[in-house]
């Protein structure tokens, strides 16, 4: 496959209502079923919305790992947690219009080496987040294991 393009496919079968079958493709990943919360679907998986939030908060918390990584860095235990903040656009509509994602790391900041350098670029290295900015902002902020605020960025 070229440097240039590279083509990711997903299929989607309806099984009943609002559920779908979501199979990765050329992947040994299982299927998932997604689903709209009531009162139109039964909420019996995640819906695009969540699907959309997880996305954003996976590909930064392992983008923050590669780059504390190029550095020797044991993280410890990565968490992160995602909000998506939903409001009507002008048709009445609702619109994903901002999504915070909170990554708290397993170490202190006194035990990884090169930190701000990681922290000045993980964002850059995080395909899903920085093409899902060209539409909807995402706040991100990263913690250590003290609590300590050690990096925030807020776009939009």
């Amino acid at each position: 496959m070229s440097d240039e393009q590279q083509t990711i496919e997903i299929s989607l079968e309806q099984m009943s209502g609002y559920e779908f079958r979501v199979r990765f493709d050329d992947t040994a990943a299982p299927d998932l079923l997604t689903d709209e919360l009531p009162p139109v679907g039964k909420g019996a998986g995640p819906n695009p919305t969540r699907m959309l939030a997880v996305s954003v908060a996976n590909c930064l918390a392992a983008s923050l790992l590669f780059a504390l990584r190029k550095y020797k860095n044991d993280p410890g235990q990565l968490a992160a947690k995602a909000r998506a903040t939903l409001a009507r656009n002008e048709q009445g509509r609702w619109r994903v219009a901002r999504i915070a994602v909170d990554l708290d790391l397993g170490q202190a900041e006194t035990d990884l080496a090169h930190v701000d350098r990681a922290l000045a670029q993980f964002e850059d290295f995080c395909t899903v987040t920085q093409s899902v900015r060209q539409g909807i902002a995402v706040d991100v902020s990263v913690r250590d294991a003290a609590g300590t605020l050690l990096h925030k960025a807020a776009t939009g």
